[in-house]
């Protein structure tokens, strides 16, 4: 297990390279949860066009070509709070905006299952992502980029059943306000010694 404080980078990995790779210090970790903070002023790596908001579809291309080119961005304005539970095809995000600490939403990321490395937590973001307003109303978001990359052959069937599978057990916490939606998160901040972090050595390893 990691230590509260420790840095763990957070890595989207397709065909065995780091295609982002994002600092973040360790909330707490168990065997059934993981959590992790990425805070404002941190310093990451992303395929050269995507911290631009450029279409993101255009990642699928890259995935088929399996070629990209990655560059260093700074995440700016909001505070994340990152939940990961081990074999899930999701993770539950919890967004603030840093500033004034205002409580922004949950947001549902499909994902392939976290990898424990040394000092990463290595995952492939899916695209299809559900946000869970504060008063508990969801918006599907990324559903045209999703059937892109199903079009294609990119998302396997394997994974398009297990995130469909995934779906009746979100709804049902989300309803019934069942952890991580019960508030027990709202009122967190991070430690106020905790500074942003800088890419880790030998982040491109995989």
């Amino acid at each position: 297990m990691w230590k509260p404080g420790e840095v763990v980078a957070w890595r989207g990995i397709r065909n065995h390279i780091v295609w982002h790779v994002q600092p973040t210090i360790v909330v707490r970790d168990s065997p059934k949860e993981l959590a992790l903070t990425l805070l404002p002023g941190t310093e990451c790596m992303a395929e050269e066009t995507y911290p631009s908001g450029k279409k993101k579809a255009k990642r699928w291309w890259d995935f088929k070509a399996n070629d990209w080119k990655l560059a260093k961005y700074i995440w700016r304005t909001n505070r994340l709070l990152l939940l990961f539970e081990p074999e899930k095809c999701y993770s539950t995000i919890l967004f603030w905006d840093h500033a004034s600490h205002e409580f922004l939403c949950y947001y549902i990321n499909f994902q392939v299952p976290y990898q424990r490395r040394d000092h990463s937590a290595d995952t492939l973001d899916l695209e299809l992502d559900l946000i869970v307003y504060p008063d508990f109303r969801t918006e599907w978001k990324d559903e045209d980029d999703y059937q892109i990359a199903i079009d294609h052959g990119l998302i396997s069937p394997e994974w398009m059943q297990r995130i469909q599978e995934a779906q009746p057990e979100i709804f049902d916490k989300i309803e019934k306000r069942h952890y991580p939606f019960d508030g027990s998160w709202l009122d967190w901040r991070p430690d106020p010694d905790w500074s942003s972090p800088k890419l880790p050595e030998n982040w491109d390893k995989v």
